[in-house]
Formats: C-alpha cells, structure tokens, sequence
C-alpha cells in the first residue's frame, strides 16, 4: 500500500502546476476576448456616429430638394410657363365645352 500512496503524492505535484498553467490561459484567453469585443464595439460605435452624420446631411438635402420642388410646381410658375413658352392662354368660358358621360 506505500507504493499507492508515493504514487498518490506524485499525482498531486504535477496536477497543481498544471491547473495553474490551463487557469493562467483561460485568463489570457478572456482577457484577449475582452480587449476585441470593445475595439470591436468602438468600432461600431464610430461607425454608427459617421452614419449618422450622413443621415442629417441627407436630411438636409432631401428637405432642400422638396422645397425647390415645391417652388417649380407652384400654380403661378406653371401659369407663366405655359403662358410664355407654350403660347397657351385661359380658355374663354363660351369656348368651353363639358362632355359627360
């Protein structure tokens, strides 16, 4: 029985280093893990701000293309255009013709 116990106390000297080794990898191997999720979510985050700054860019646009719309469709644009460049006129009320159906 003394040889099962020698064999007992050798186990136990190689065992604790070892635990030690795989417990100091497993922290490595989290810390490396943190330190690429939050340069992965700076990452992000910047790339979230600079879409952001595109969006209020094209927001600006967009409401400066609808007022310019606007501007071009007014009643009073389209009535001198027509009057002007197409030679048209307001039809006189006795050349007016209804069709019904």
């Amino acid at each position: 029985m003394k040889a099962y116990s020698g064999s007992k106390k050798s186990r136990s000297t190689w065992i604790k280093p070892v635990l030690a080794l795989l417990l100091w990898l497993a922290c490595l191997v989290t810390a490396i893990a943190v330190v690429y999720s939050t340069w992965q979510s700076r990452k992000a985050t910047q790339e979230l701000e600079e879409l952001r700054r595109k969006e209020n860019g094209l927001q600006v646009i967009s409401g400066q293309l609808l007022l310019e719309k606007s501007s071009w469709a007014a009643y009073s644009r389209v009535e001198e255009v027509a009057e002007k460049e197409l030679n048209m006129r307001v039809a006189e009320p006795d050349k007016t013709v209804l069709v019904y159906r």
